[in-house]
């Protein structure tokens, strides 16, 4: 089992860069564009991005030959396409996309969505601005930009808004989470719906960006919702910015296999007493139960993820128990479009 990362980016991928020299603009925010394959019209779609006016692009290609890179790189100097040399998770990606970017902001997005209504990066940019009288009321505040991620609204290729916003909520004693589509400004998420959104870079990396070593995305996006969560931070929505998906709605994996029984040791499992977390000895038997592995490995595991808890142990705010609770409090309640 590979080790829980304790700072961002700890290994990188082998890679290479094509092109992207060039600044397009100065508005703060870049685009990193994520490709789920598919006869998409590449050339058109770079169009879109440098009307939208991005700092910069950022392509993640995978390992496959791309003969469209030379015509491409040439006709838009501000992208950079960064070639892998083997598949990597899409968090990694994501990760690795944000350690190339100087950008205080960046956009995922994916080659199969569309911006319908945004305003340009330097309005998507400026919207997300604290103003000067939210940081006269809260002269303590460090951050620029006023939380970790932003989320879009999002249309599926019939027109039709889909249920991307996230809750935690507490069934029968265990948490599960239940999904909404988004109807006011500002409305909580727990993480954005297929990593699409606008993030913080500087919090992002603070927080340590996706876990590599989980390899399902799901698990990626629930490890990194419940993370930010769990130490403070936000996600949350804006009408301000539609996209729609020119294919197929992807479909997500939530099997829970090696990828969730991590994400349950790091997120589930810890207990908040007072000022920090921690892992307490009587989770083990539960996890192997629920893990169904042998008590040697589990053990590892366990021992492995006991230590990340303790060095981040005073970073979380509360338990995921606690969280789940607190959540329609907090946010209000959440009208349910599925559960996982």
């Amino acid at each position: 089992m590979n080790t829980i990362p304790t700072i961002f980016n700890e290994t990188l991928p082998s890679y290479t860069c094509v092109g992207g020299n060039e600044r397009r603009a100065s508005t703060g925010l870049s685009a990193v564009i994520l490709n789920r394959g598919g006869r998409y019209a590449r050339f058109s779609f770079f169009e879109e991005l440098e009307k939208a006016g991005f700092d910069y692009v950022v392509s993640l290609e995978g390992p496959q030959k791309r003969y469209d890179l030379e015509g491409l790189s040439g006709a838009f100097p501000f992208v950079r396409f960064i070639l892998l040399q083997a598949p990597i998770s899409t968090g990694e990606a994501i990760n690795l996309a944000a350690s190339e970017l100087s950008s205080p902001l960046f956009f995922v997005l994916w080659n199969d969505l569309r911006i319908l209504r945004g305003g340009g990066a330097s309005r998507m940019a400026e919207r997300l601005l604290f103003s000067s009288e939210e940081l006269a009321r809260n002269p303590d505040e460090k951050n620029t930009y006023r939380r970790l991620c932003t989320v879009p609204v999002i249309q599926d290729n019939r027109f039709e808004t889909v249920p991307t916003l996230i809750a935690p909520v507490l069934i029968r004693g265990s948490v599960k989470t239940v999904s909404s589509a988004p109807a006011k400004e500002g409305s909580h998420s727990l993480y954005p719906f297929d990593g699409v959104g606008i993030y913080d870079r500087e919090r992002f990396i603070r927080l340590g960006g996706f876990d590599g070593t989980l390899k399902s995305f799901h698990w990626q996006l629930m490890d990194l919702g419940f993370r930010s969560r769990l130490w403070g931070e936000e996600i949350a929505s804006t009408q301000a910015i539609k996209l729609s998906y020119e294919g197929a709605m992807p479909a997500a994996d939530s099997t829970a296999e090696e990828s969730y029984r991590r994400f349950y040791l790091k997120n589930l499992a810890p207990v908040f007493r007072g000022d920090y977390a921690n892992l307490p000895l009587r989770r083990f038997p539960g996890y192997v139960r629920r893990s169904g592995g042998g008590i040697f490995s589990c053990w590892d595991d366990f021992k492995e993820a006991r230590g990340w808890v303790k060095t981040n142990r005073f970073r979380f705010r509360c338990d995921a128990r606690t969280m789940a609770n607190s959540w329609a409090e907090l946010f209000g309640p959440t009208e349910t479009g599925g559960e996982s």
